[in-house]
């Protein structure tokens, strides 16, 4: 059987660009790679059997640390499923040990978890910056919590609450927590 496994790190961000054909299933959600918790990952890797091939778009899709990636490779092929990653042409199959390719997986990877800290970085000094020339502010300026908290009584999921209101589940959380 021929499992896709597609993920972005928000529900503002569109899985389109990871084109995924002629599979029998598909696993997807958005959520933030940097964390092994994720509900459609955790259920691909239940469903996965022997003689499974699992397609992802790219490596920092499955995750995005280097221990979590390997992981996830490690118990895939335990199972005796074959995965590949399609943007960077890697397949690891169950009885394979190529070397070669493995350090690629490790390396890109490796970039991947860097690329999340870098950018946590960066985020944390602009928003230092902007704090101390007094013009920081949060982004929930545009939230309606009247709105949220109707549609929530209404036993609306807080992702499609989210979804409708164009803006993040985080927001909706903050906003029900207020």
């Amino acid at each position: 059987m021929k499992i896709a496994y597609r993920r972005t790190s928000t529900v503002d961000q569109n899985l389109d660009r990871q084109d995924i054909q002629d599979v029998d299933r598909v696993f997807e959600e958005q959520l933030s790679g940097t964390t092994m918790d994720r509900p459609a990952l955790q259920e691909m890797l239940l469903f996965c059997r022997e003689g499974d091939e699992v397609l992802v778009w790219s490596i920092d899709r499955l995750a995005r640390s280097l221990k979590d990636c390997l992981e996830i490779v490690q118990t895939l092929n335990d199972k005796g499923v074959t995965i590949t990653f399609i943007t960077e042409s890697l397949t690891f199959k169950p009885d394979s040990e190529c070397a070669f390719s493995k350090l690629q997986l490790q390396m890109l990877s490796a970039f991947s978890e860097y690329e999340v800290s870098i950018s946590s970085i960066r985020r944390r000094e602009g928003i230092a910056k902007a704090k101390a020339k007094g013009i920081y502010c949060k982004k929930d300026k545009g939230v309606d919590h009247s709105t949220i908290a109707r549609m929530h009584n209404e036993s609306i999921p807080k992702s499609v609450i989210a979804k409708r209101l164009g803006i993040s589940r985080m927001s909706v959380y903050r906003s029900l927590q207020a």
